[in-house]
């Protein structure tokens, strides 16, 4: 098991990419708490335990400083560590630039950025009590080319790359690692109502000719958050099917 007894936080873990991390992290061996303001990761959580493995879910808010706090210092004080968290909560709100109103931009930087900051800002901390830490949070492949449509989204995930890069620098002292992921197009429950033609068309600029799957991008965060990238830090992980190239 690779991440056998780590503590390990995911953040948006109900659905997606982040239930897949959740359920393979938990396969690896470790304790898994889901962070998300959906209910369903409740199901995930327990269908985890079912498994005879381990994992929790918190209703919880990545934009909630107060609540962020708390859950952090339960956590700490239950399991007696925290060894990874992985930042995974992220919206779209998607508008080309004339029509995106303030609000959806505000919304977009509220969880994609602030929200990445706030949970690695209050995690950290414990991390350095213990002289370890991994920190992997969701870039994207539009924050490194960007995309039409998108100028908050790609905005964020370029800003996730950074903080990242400067958290190697801060942290990297304290035993603790930061990276960031940049997944391509994947398959998730958001994908599943785009039209058949424009799935394809997608796929055929996509240089593997498929788009990923969620645990296709899991395997990306196992491996940041392992022992095996312990020297390993300050990188963005593109995984695209080859379009940033």
């Amino acid at each position: 098991m690779r991440l056998k007894d780590k503590v390990a936080i995911v953040t948006g873990g109900s659905r997606g990419i982040g239930k897949a991390v959740s359920e393979l992290f938990a396969h690896e061996g470790a304790i898994v708490i889901i962070w998300d303001v959906l209910p369903e990761g409740q199901s995930v959580a327990d269908t985890i335990v079912k498994k005879g493995q381990r994992a929790e879910f918190t209703n919880i808010s990545v934009t909630d400083k107060v609540a962020i706090d708390a859950e952090a210092q339960r956590i700490n004080d239950t399991y007696g560590k925290i060894d990874i968290l992985i930042n995974n909560a992220g919206i779209t709100k998607d508008r080309t630039l004339h029509k995106m109103s303030e609000e959806e931009w505000d919304a977009v930087v509220d969880v994609n950025l602030k929200g990445v900051f706030l949970c690695t800002q209050v995690v950290s901390q414990y991390m350095k009590e213990k002289g370890y830490g991994r920190i992997v949070s969701a870039a994207s492949n539009v924050g490194l080319r960007g995309n039409f449509g998108q100028t908050n989204y790609a905005a964020t995930k370029a800003g996730v790359i950074a903080m990242s890069k400067t958290w190697t620098v801060e942290l990297g002292k304290y035993g603790i690692t930061a990276n960031a992921l940049a997944p391509g197009f994947t398959l998730t429950e958001m994908t599943e109502q785009i039209p058949q033609e424009h799935l394809d068309g997608i796929k055929n600029q996509i240089p593997l000719k498929k788009a990923a799957k969620p645990i296709d991008i899991a395997y990306g965060y196992l491996y940041l958050a392992s022992d095996e990238a312990s020297f390993v830090s300050g990188i963005c992980l593109t995984i695209d099917g080859g379009v940033s190239r």
